[in-house]
Formats: structure tokens, sequence, C-alpha cells
């Protein structure tokens, strides 16, 4: 594990925690030095939190990483207001103003799953200068139509009844870890036991890491609210899509649908994967992101 600086960022009320990874020494798949990589901001999928990126921040040494705890979820407080693509877009631009003071200092964005709309959003809407946009399994289908339609639906009909039991009912059904581990188990693709055995363990320990029900029944329904198509003709600047062969949740023919959306766009498609690029190919993923910054003009 990389070591890590952590930020307090108290913003609109809250206190929220950012990681803060130094570049360590130039990466074995890069030609770029310590000194001109760009920082790059990874924003966590829903129900994650900084442990879920911590296996692609390893692979990328040549770079800061700065990996902050969506609000409410992690170590990040609650937020008075909604939890949503909003409230989230302007927590990372935030995020990027504080802690990258360097004017000359490259940034890049970087998301996964529900995370990749947060970025794409962030990027599109231009309030804080973002050089390259990269998203990992990114959400290229409406979640209601696409092709995890039935598994969305599934979900809709347990985050619904979370909402409606008494709190403490509402919270053990969010937090109960046969559910949890249902979940696990349909994202994960590897047949590696130790890996796939270390991925439940992972989702055992972080997937309830939320505040409270609210936050969870809001951000929910954040993502499956919109997916990054909505923005694509928006992202001015380079953007890498790294799409997964077996993702149950962005097909690769939406995933193409989405590279021609976008007017500067690289599409890269990991065989023998699914959902969880970051935990089970997140070397592979550093290359493809190494390779992609290359080409992005410094």
């Amino acid at each position: 594990m990389r070591p890590s600086l952590v930020h307090t960022v108290r913003w609109e009320g809250t206190v929220q925690q950012v990681w803060d990874h130094p570049a360590v020494g130039t990466s074995p798949d890069s030609v770029a030095s310590v000194d001109s990589a760009p920082t790059i901001v990874m924003v966590h999928g829903f129900r994650g939190d900084h442990h879920g990126l911590e296996r692609l921040v390893g692979e990328l040494p040549a770079h800061r990483v700065l990996v902050p705890d969506l609000p409410g979820f992690g170590q990040g407080e609650e937020l008075p207001g909604t939890h949503d693509v909003a409230a989230y877009v302007r927590f990372i631009a935030e995020c990027v103003l504080r802690l990258v003071d360097d004017p000359d200092e490259r940034v890049v964005l970087l998301g996964h799953s529900f995370g990749s709309i947060v970025a794409a959003e962030t990027a599109a809407a231009g309030s804080t200068p973002v050089d390259a946009l990269v998203l990992v399994n990114p959400i290229s289908a409406p979640a209601l139509t696409g092709p995890s339609r039935i598994a969305t639906r599934a979900a809709e009909a347990y985050y619904l009844a979370a909402a409606r039991l008494p709190e403490r009912a509402g919270l053990a059904l969010l937090s109960n870890p046969a559910i949890v581990r249902v979940m696990s188990g349909f994202m994960a693709t590897t047949a590696d036991p130790s890996l796939r055995r270390w991925i439940h363990g992972q989702h055992s320990a972080y997937f309830s890491s939320f505040a409270s029900r609210r936050v969870v029944l809001e951000a929910f329904r954040a993502s499956i609210s919109g997916t990054v198509r909505e923005r694509a003709r928006d992202l001015g600047m380079p953007v890498l899509l790294v799409a997964a062969e077996q993702d149950p949740i962005g097909s690769i023919r939406s995933q193409r649908e989405l590279a021609r959306l976008i007017p500067d766009a690289t599409l890269e498609i990991i065989p023998d994967v699914g959902h969880l690029v970051h935990y089970e190919k997140p070397n592979e993923a550093a290359v493809l992101i190494e390779r992609f910054l290359e080409t992005v003009p410094a």
C-alpha cells in the first residue's frame, strides 16, 4: 500500500476526508517522471470509499493521487442537503481547487462506475481545470433499461424496502451481510478463489460504511438517474474509457456508442473481467491509463 496523507476538508458545514498519495517513483509502464506526471483525482463508486481504489493507486506510482471519500460514505460526513450528483460535483471541484494549488499542475479526473458520472459531470461543468478524463467501468446505459435492468429493479425494490421500514430495521437491511455478499458475488467475475475471497472481504468491510440510511437511499437514486452519455458531447478534453468485456452494467455495444458521442475519446476493452476492473485488473488498467496520459499534451 502506498504511503498517504489525510486532508480534512471543511465544506458546506461538514467535515470530509481526502487521501493524498504523493508520487513515489516512475512506473515501469510509463516514460513520465514524477515531476512531469499529472495529479490524478479519483472518484469511487456507489457505496464505496477510498479503500476500493487502493490497488489502482498502487499501480500508478509516478502520479500524485487524491482519493476523497464522497460525502456520507467512508469517513465523509452526511450533508445537510441531498446526496445527488450535483452535490458530489461541487465537492470534487472543491477538493481540486483546495488541494491542487500549483496553477501549472495538470489534473486528471478518474471515476469508477457511479464515480464515472460524477467525474464526467465535474469535467463538463468547467468549474475547475481538467486536462484529461479517465472513466473505468463507465455507466454507459440507463440502469433501468440497460443490460442490468433486472438486477437494478431488484436493487430498487431492496432500497425501497429499506426506506419504508423503521430506521433500525432499515439500517439492518442495508447492512445485512448476506445481501452484501450476494451483491459482491454478482459483481465479481474472477475465477481466482483467493482474489474472490479478498473482494468479498473488501465489500464486507467497507460496503456498509455510510453515515445514514438517507445517504444510501439518495445516492442510490442518483446512481440510477443518469449516465455519462448526457454529458458526452460537453467533454472537451481527451477521455479514456476503460471498459470490461464481461461488465453486466455496461455492455461493449453501449461503451462503443458512448465513445462515439465524446469528441476526443479512446476506448480500451479489458477481457475476462466485469464491473470490478479496479479490484481484478488494476495493473492492466494502469498500463492503459499511463499510455493514454502520454498522449495528452502537457
